[in-house]
């Protein structure tokens, strides 16, 4: 038994947590939050008095509040867009629960060179348009500045900045 080799997998974690918990109530449109373990960037909001439902659920643009139901809680309903494949996720929750939400950052790198089966650190943008922006500049010499976000322990190239020929 103690002739066997043991394996373990190392990863350079320092056990910090990838989400944090906030109350439903005080998410707004514009921040994120975790729906279906994925990072989602909320684009609607609303509010809707307690159980049961009708055809109240329609998403709205602006967020509006109501009174608590005889059925219990105000609920929150959330429309939201991964942050990395572009789905459209929904919940909802009752707007005094805890909901989780991402440490989300945002990173500029500066692009050095493109392997031929695509980037060798990151994952390619799902944006067709951002990818041939980025290939395109590229081939022609630009000097180009790629934004990356994080979250969740995913990351992904979200923007391209063009600071000149190099």
């Amino acid at each position: 038994m103690s002739d066997e080799e043991h394996q373990f997998e190392s990863k350079a974690d320092a056990g910090a947590s990838k989400t944090y918990p906030q109350q439903a109530g005080t998410i707004r449109k514009g921040g994120h939050i975790v729906i279906k373990n994925r990072a989602c960037k909320l684009v609607n909001l609303k509010l809707i008095s307690g159980y049961p439902y009708d055809d109240d659920l329609t998403c709205v643009v602006e967020v509006s509040t109501s009174k608590t139901g005889k059925h219990g809680h105000a609920k929150c309903h959330f429309v939201a867009i991964d942050i990395f494949n572009g789905k459209k996720l929904e919940d909802i929750v009752p707007s005094s629960h805890n909901c989780d939400v991402p440490h989300v950052s945002r990173t500029d790198y500066q692009l050095i060179d493109i392997s031929e089966d695509g980037f060798d650190d990151l994952k390619l943008p799902t944006d067709d348009a951002l990818l041939t922006q980025i290939k395109d500049g590229f081939a022609e010499g630009k000097d180009l500045v790629v934004s990356v976000m994080s979250a969740m322990g995913e990351e992904q190239i979200c923007a391209l900045k063009d600071i000149g020929p190099k």
